[in-house]
């Protein structure tokens, strides 16, 4: 099967949510999935579930905890470049068909990796892996090379009336 490379950005709600569908559906057909999880190091409630299946999604978190309302730190920058490092050799292995990178594009957007080596990877990518890259900002270098890119574009969301993150919705 030939891999191609996905983008999903913008800044309506569901990036990670649609990778984590294709995560599930290709589990479901029996490929192995690896997500590395940029910025985030907090607990979610979808890792819950995808920790019964670890016969074939691995999820790796590359983060402290989420850094948006404040800058990151050169911790952040090494935890990420770390997992960027992880993800080449997970790449290069031929384990898992299906690599998912997790809020990559704010990654880059907050400097803690650059874009080019982000281009790098998908330059690398081998002909049978799926790459999806999630995030906002998505660099338009990151958008040209991809093979399918999907916005979200919010129109409405019920956070500009003060509800917060819920779980099992949200988080």
């Amino acid at each position: 099967m030939k891999g191609y490379v996905q983008v999903y950005t913008g800044d309506g709600k569901g990036k990670t949510t649609a990778a984590l569908g294709l995560a599930l559906r290709a589990s479901a057909a029996g490929l192995k999935v690896y997500i590395a999880q940029f910025v985030k190091g907090m607990e979610y409630s979808e890792l819950k579930i995808l920790r019964n299946l670890s016969d074939s999604i691995m999820v790796r978190q590359y983060g402290r905890d989420c850094f948006i309302c404040r800058a990151p730190v050169e911790e952040d920058r090494r935890l990420a470049r770390e997992g960027l490092k992880d993800v080449w050799d997970v790449m290069c292995s031929g384990q898992y068909q299906l690599i998912i990178l997790d809020e990559a594009n704010i990654a880059t957007h907050f400097h803690l990796f650059s874009v080019d080596d982000l281009l790098d990877l998908i330059h690398g990518k081998p002909e049978d892996v799926e790459l999806v890259i999630t995030g906002r900002r998505a660099d338009p270098r990151v958008i040209a090379e991809a093979d399918l890119v999907t916005e979200m574009k919010e129109v409405k969301h019920y956070y500009q009336k003060g509800v917060k993150a819920r779980e099992g919705i949200e988080k």
